[in-house]
């Protein structure tokens, strides 16, 4: 547990330092790129779309990663940014709330699917309809998960498991990470047997496979909105939002197993 607080202090330092090195860096004029806080799962994608953005001419945008909850604060407290691409409504909403997005620039643009992980040598094997096969298979190990008091991968995962009547054999058996990405980290690492990561995150680690999938309607839908932040100095952080929010900008997220937006 100090470890994990230690890493994810370090990693929580590391984004706020970077975003504030792009901020004071002496280019930060109107040449200056966009920076974007943006959710953990987003990290191969995002730094896909940006290099698709510099192609065309443009400073390659300033991408920082963590988890949602953390980037929403450092946004609250004046963290010099000017995109905000979240993991889950309830931040947007939060900073929609206190007046920090650009009014008309927000966009619901992505959807995701929970998967259940194991290392990629592991036998496990679980079946979500029976509510002891997931604990039988932890065996003496433990639960991968996003932090699910906070962490939009692990409130999902929270949700899904209270819907199959999971969670109460396991929630005194989670390894919370301070975002998605530590928590696939454990289960690559062989820390924990099993944990519970984004579809995509799978799809990016060659150290882990899907043992199942969590049906959709077992938690609320998984939707990714993206705003401009009201106080953003980037001349280019409006244009850079419309290229996400195209065509072409979708097509390289769904290249990343990414899905449209889905609501019920």
């Amino acid at each position: 547990m100090i470890r994990q607080r230690q890493t994810a202090a370090v990693s929580l330092l590391a984004s706020f330092l970077a975003v504030l090195a792009a901020a004071c860096s002496p280019a930060r004029d109107d040449a200056a790129p966009p920076v974007v806080l943006a959710a953990a799962s987003l990290q191969e994608s995002l730094e896909a779309a940006a290099d698709g953005w510099a192609r065309q001419g443009h400073p390659r945008p300033v991408l920082s990663f963590a988890a949602s909850s953390a980037l929403a604060r450092q946004a609250e407290s004046g963290a010099p940014a000017d995109l905000f691409f979240s993991a889950d409504e309830k931040w947007m909403d939060e900073l929609d709330g206190k007046g920090l997005l650009r009014p008309g620039t927000r966009i619901t643009l992505l959807g995701n699917a929970i998967v259940l992980v194991a290392p990629q040598d592991s036998k496990a094997a679980v079946a979500l309809d029976d509510p002891a096969s997931l604990p039988a298979a932890l065996g003496d190990g433990r639960l991968a998960m996003a932090d699910p008091a906070a962490v939009p991968a692990g409130k999902y995962g929270k949700a899904a498991l209270e819907t199959l009547g999971i969670w109460p054999a396991v929630e005194h058996r989670v390894a919370s990470g301070e975002n998605v990405r530590a928590a696939l980290a454990l289960v690559e690492r062989g820390e924990a047997p099993l944990g519970i990561v984004y579809a995509t995150d799978a799809a990016a680690s060659a150290k882990v496979r899907v043992v199942a999938t969590f049906p959709a309607a077992s938690h609320p839908p998984i939707l990714y909105p993206l705003a401009v932040l009201k106080t953003s100095a980037s001349p280019d952080a409006q244009g850079f939002r419309d290229f996400l929010a195209s065509d072409a900008g979708r097509a390289i997220f769904l290249r990343y197993g990414f899905t449209a937006p889905q609501t019920r």
